[in-house]
């Protein structure tokens, strides 16, 4: 406490609104200064990320009962060990570091810190030499998760479960989507069955058609949801009160599911389910920008990335002795 009494000394009235408000704080920065190594501004999409990012870390802080203002090198490596900071690759964890070392370097510029701690993590991370391989199930394992998804389950929780691994299977939404889906956004009687997505940051409004496997399931949850005496209207939550279900309670549910057709892999997370969803999609013939507007994005990156993976199998099977035995 000395240590913040000693730094406001002096502060103006935005500098010590890191202290009372630091995520307004973090807003304003970013829009008034805040820029990257080359000194431009940051792109709206990446002032939205690092927004997101900001507060992840600070929740963080909170529940270690500190502050931006006084947050150490012990912090910063608790927050590696948390259980989401666990599965972030290289390069995620290399943002977070930059973000914190410039946020850092700001706040010690301004007074309201008196060093940056994260400058000892930046000195040990850099950006991988090529981005990690997209991780997926194979065509078997999709198989295989699509049958389990078929089986309803007569308890409400594993009936929940299921609809919730459909939706990240069948229709390649994200974790924050599927926490935001309303009841009225999901059409499992139209045809063809549907989702809203509705606009969030960056992203317009779009609509997703269901995988056929996932429709009997997420059909059968939404009859069940109705009867459910659930604050709200969120089509998924675990609780009466209708509380958003977490990234960590959507993770344990997805790695159930992976864990029950036998899946081994790295990432047994909603987002290797969606970038399945991407992969099948471009397996059925659909174009690298068709299947990107599926999934709500603005660029084809993720989609070529993942075609890459078409491509490899390709030269393999051509390869095989059967293949080279056909020419």
């Amino acid at each position: 406490m000395g240590q913040i009494q000693y730094i406001t000394v002096g502060m103006t009235k935005m500098d010590s609104l890191w202290l009372s408000n630091p995520t307004l704080a973090y807003q304003d920065w970013q829009a008034r200064e805040a820029a990257g190594a080359d000194r431009r501004p940051f792109s709206a999409r990446s002032i939205v990320q690092h927004q997101a990012m900001f507060e992840n870390f600070r929740r963080h802080l909170m529940a270690k009962g500190t502050t931006i203002a006084s947050f150490g090198t012990a912090d910063i490596d608790a927050f590696w060990q948390t259980p989401d900071s666990r599965t972030y690759s290289q390069t995620t964890r290399t943002r977070y570091v930059k973000l914190l070392d410039r946020l850092c370097r700001h706040l010690v510029s301004t007074g309201v810190r008196l060093d940056n701690p994260a400058a000892f993590f930046l000195s040990a991370e850099r950006w991988p030499d090529q981005e990690p391989a997209p991780l997926f199930l194979t065509e078997a394992e999709d198989a295989r998760l699509q049958a389990y998804i078929q089986s309803i389950p007569d308890d409400l929780a594993g009936l929940r479960s299921r609809s919730i691994v459909a939706a990240f299977l069948g229709i390649g939404i994200t974790a924050g989507e599927a926490r935001a889906a309303r009841m009225a956004d999901l059409w499992p009687d139209a045809a063809p069955p549907y989702l809203i997505v509705r606009a969030h940051g960056l992203r317009d409004a779009r609509t997703v058609h269901l995988g056929r496997f996932a429709v009997s399931i997420l059909r059968a949850w939404c009859a069940r949801r109705a009867t459910l005496p659930i604050d709200g209207d969120l089509l998924f939550t675990l609780t009466p009160d209708g509380r958003p279900i977490t990234d960590m309670s959507f993770g344990r549910i997805v790695a159930t599911a992976l864990a029950e057709i036998g899946f081994a892999g790295a990432e047994p997370s909603p987002r290797t389910l969606r970038n399945t969803f991407c992969r099948r999609q471009l397996l059925a013939g659909h174009s690298r920008d068709e299947v990107s507007q599926m999934l709500g994005l603005a660029s084809n990156r993720t989609c070529d990335r993942i075609a890459a993976t078409l491509e490899s199998d390709d030269r393999a099977l051509a390869q095989t002795p059967r293949a080279r035995a056909n020419e």
